[in-house]
């Protein structure tokens, strides 16, 4: 499959496109990368420099692939942090020109906004383009537990709440929710979960929650779901695979205090992972 994927590039480390493109590969797609930002290295770091890309020019960038006669290939298109309204606006003229030449093609948006442990690090015209505008032309979305509140306007500190707002989104749009880093009030101490939910009900994942979050994780999460969902796997199978996958990478990394996410040394985890994790459906 071909995936159109329009994110923030670093240099050193991985974060957006730099996170997402290689585990993409590894599992088999083509990925045509459209960088937003370029930036040394990620913004968690206590400095970094490189330019935001204008978004007329990311608009070039894409209009040069259509004008290929190519962009009727891309089966996906999936984005992740959204800098500004222009660079909103660009990204669905972008999902909309893909879907004129190929129907068949989805739209995977990552609303990147924010953390429970951070707030929010996007400007505050962000959050309704988000939930105005991205919800409602993609097919599968992916926020996290706390952009999934901030997306819905509830209170997701309980399952039932957090059950409520997923499908307060799929009735705004996509058919598809994975929501990640859920803590809600039946969470068991020391795990983390994941949530998937769609047409044929919610499936829970449940995992060991690790000491730290390691900036890029989000991005490699979206990117191996797509790639697995793109390669013909179901929701909950595609939530499954992607557990493993990301635990195994985070354990890794934080096993040797590596600053950055170890993704070309732990890529035989994103095809054949040791460790499974199984999804367990919630009630209607």
């Amino acid at each position: 499959m071909k995936i159109l994927s329009i994110q923030s590039a670093v240099a050193y480390g991985h974060a957006g496109n730099s996170a997402a493109v290689f585990p993409l590969q590894r599992l088999g797609h083509e990925v045509w990368p459209v960088n937003t930002v370029l930036f040394s290295n990620h913004t968690g770091h206590p400095t970094f420099r490189g330019p935001v890309i204008d978004a007329k020019d990311v608009h070039e960038v894409v209009l040069g692939i259509e004008e290929l006669g190519i962009l009727g290939e891309a089966d996906a298109v999936l984005s992740g942090y959204q800098g500004s309204a222009a660079v909103t606006d660009v990204i669905l003229d972008a999902v909309e020109r893909v879907k004129k030449h190929n129907p068949r093609a989805v739209y995977i948006a990552d609303p990147v906004m924010g953390n429970a442990g951070e707030g929010f690090y996007v400007d505050s015209d962000i959050p309704p383009l988000m939930a105005n505008k991205v919800v409602p032309a993609a097919e599968v979305l992916t926020p996290n537990h706390f952009e999934l509140g901030v997306l819905t306007d509830t209170d997701v500190s309980t399952l039932e709440g957090t059950l409520t707002a997923v499908e307060q989104l799929r009735a705004e749009g996509p058919d598809t929710v994975l929501v990640t880093s859920v803590l809600t009030d039946k969470t068991t101490p020391g795990t983390l979960e994941l949530l998937v939910a769609d047409s044929s009900g919610a499936h829970l994942i449940s995992t060991p929650r690790l000491k730290r979050k390691v900036h890029g994780s989000g991005d490699v999460t979206t990117a191996l779901f797509t790639a697995h969902l793109l390669g013909g796997a179901g929701p909950v199978e595609a939530l499954e695979k992607t557990a493993a996958s990301v635990f195994e990478l985070i354990d890794r990394t934080l096993k040797v205090n590596a600053r950055e996410l170890l993704i070309v040394e732990s890529q035989d985890a994103f095809v054949n992972p040791d460790t499974k994790f199984k999804a367990h459906p919630l009630p209607h």
